[in-house]
């Protein structure tokens, strides 16, 4: 049971896949892994889970980034459905995957498109720079 002071410590994070798993049920999280710098955000690597419940909690996501190899200060999720509601299959999040990765070689805003957030767990977005 949850009380007032644990949800007071919980990250963004925390409070978004609560929220998101209470109104979506299961689904398939696809993943992008960035590196931010002052000007600059840039696509590491991506990956997908299935979230089968909402006692997920940010160290356990940063301890499964932890084997991406890559030195990441941000990730952006983005909650992708079956057809038919659920997580998605193997073949179909990997094409979903592809997908998401060529629009975001074509504009980086796509990562506010999902839920994104610092390497902390706190909500975050990118805006263009103006020059």
């Amino acid at each position: 049971m949850s009380t007032s002071d644990d949800r007071e410590r919980m990250t963004d994070f925390e409070e978004w896949i609560t929220k998101e798993f209470e109104t979506t049920g299961e689904f398939t999280a696809l993943v992008v892994l960035v590196d931010i710098s002052e000007t600059k955000v840039t696509p590491l690597c991506t990956t997908y889970f299935n979230v089968i419940g909402d006692e997920v909690d940010w160290n356990d996501i940063v301890l499964m980034f932890a084997g991406a190899g890559a030195d990441w200060g941000g990730a952006s999720f983005f909650p992708t459905l079956s057809a038919h509601g659920g997580p998605l299959d193997n073949p179909t999040a990997r094409l979903k995957l592809r997908e998401l990765e060529a629009r975001l070689d074509d504009d980086r805003l796509v990562l506010n498109e999902g839920n994104f957030f610092d390497k902390w767990g706190r909500r975050m977005r990118i805006d263009e720079i103006v020059q």
